[in-house]
């Protein structure tokens, strides 16, 4: 028999971290070029500003996911919220370019360290049995977080600038940093094997990691392309911004209602991760088709299965990753697959924007769908070819048994 899942007040505080690190990162990015006095004014500067928060979570995820399996998950995750506040308040107060620089830089350090925390907490404190509902909640609320912050980062930014978003956004982190060293119980590390890198380049090279890990790249990739470039389709058809800001906020629903019932039917057996992220990826790419379609109806389908696919891919990837993963393990996996969302979330833009710049994005669009739709394909035919040779093998004759003595028929 399973052990029960987590309390819901020890899961709140992961919840809200995911939130935090959600939320921080779309406020801001989404309004440093806004209309405030304090916005960013230079293009140069902007893309700076947006690479290097990105740059540091690359960088030092796959680190304090270590770190975390070292000392224990609960400490990096405090931690991280804590420096995430007084990186935010730096600015606050400070109120300069530098400061700007170095509040972002911090941002993205502490986000490194407690965004992969959280993940492997939801993986320690629940059995594998309720993995699937635990990730799906989680990733419920960190797409509130995305939904939420363009939207309530502008309403700060427009009402006192950049500064009091900063300002929210360290009350935010040091809140829910208490709230989760009271509430989520100390989880110590577990005992390990010593691992050497080629230890680690092995098990991060296996399919059971791989594979997971690539699919929530591809899903993180196309899901930046969607809330990217949909409005730039919408607009070059002549929709205006509330059609163009639906679809974003069709696509951030879809995505944020799906996760928990994906996680749910995971656990209940009705669905297989692998087959749920297959499914997710075909219909992830078939959004990505949509766009093509000129006109609203194209641009809400689009949305509407782009989300709905990535919501799908999301839990079970992470679910499938915490199931394959030696528990003592853990942080450092799911650090190593944020990395993979990272590069998926930077990757897939540059893809789309690069082809459109040469072609038109229609190309964009069907280049990242053909991606992804190559590995469902070729999984399914893997898997039918392997079951053709199985049905087509000849049956193993039996061994040959002597007939029975008088003996044995006597007995």
């Amino acid at each position: 028999m399973s052990s029960p899942p987590a309390p819901r007040r020890q899961m709140w505080p992961l919840y809200a971290a995911g939130f935090t690190t959600a939320f921080g990162a779309h406020g801001i990015a989404a309004n440093l070029g806004g209309f405030s006095e304090d916005a960013v004014t230079s293009l140069m500067v902007l893309g700076g500003l947006l690479a290097l928060y990105d740059g540091a979570e690359v960088l030092l995820k796959p680190a304090f996911g270590t770190l975390a399996d070292r000392i224990g998950a609960r400490p990096v995750l405090v931690g991280g919220l804590i420096a995430f506040a007084a990186a935010s308040v730096a600015y606050a107060i400070a109120d300069s370019p530098g400061w700007l620089w170095a509040a972002r830089l911090g941002q993205g350090a502490a986000a490194s360290a407690f965004s992969p925390s959280a993940s492997a907490l939801v993986a320690r404190l629940n059995p594998a049995a309720k993995h699937g509902r635990a990730f799906g909640s989680y990733g419920f609320y960190k797409s509130i977080g995305y939904t939420l912050g363009p939207l309530l980062g502008g309403v700060l930014v427009w009402a006192a600038g950049m500064r009091l978003l900063f300002a929210v956004l360290a009350v935010l982190g040091m809140a829910v940093a208490a709230w989760a060293a009271l509430a989520v119980p100390a989880v110590p590390p577990l005992p390990k094997n010593r691992q050497t890198v080629l230890d680690l380049v092995r098990r991060l090279a296996e399919p059971a990691f791989l594979g997971p890990t690539a699919a929530l790249a591809a899903a993180t990739a196309a899901l930046s392309v969607g809330v990217g470039f949909l409005p730039v389709t919408g607009a070059a058809a002549g929709l205006g911004t509330i059609a163009t800001g639906a679809a974003v906020s069709v696509l951030a629903a879809c995505a944020a209602l799906v996760q928990p019932k994906a996680g749910r039917a995971l656990d209940d057996g009705r669905i297989t991760a692998r087959g749920g992220i297959i499914a997710g990826l075909l219909l992830t790419a078939a959004g990505l088709a949509c766009p093509m379609v000129a006109g609203l109806p194209g641009l809400l389908s689009g949305a509407a299965l782009i989300g709905a696919g990535t919501g799908l891919i999301t839990p079970l990837g992470f679910a499938a990753l915490a199931a394959s993963t030696p528990t003592a393990r853990l942080g450092q996996t799911m650090g190593a697959a944020e990395l993979g969302r990272e590069l998926g979330d930077a990757g897939g833009p540059l893809l789309v924007a690069a082809i459109a710049t040469m072609t038109s994005l229609t190309y964009g669009y069907a280049a990242l769908a053909l991606l992804l739709a190559i590995g469902p394909v070729l999984v399914i035919t893997v898997l039918h070819r392997r079951n053709t040779a199985l049905n087509n093998a000849p049956a193993t004759a039996a061994p040959y048994q002597p007939p029975p003595t008088d003996t044995e028929t006597t007995t």
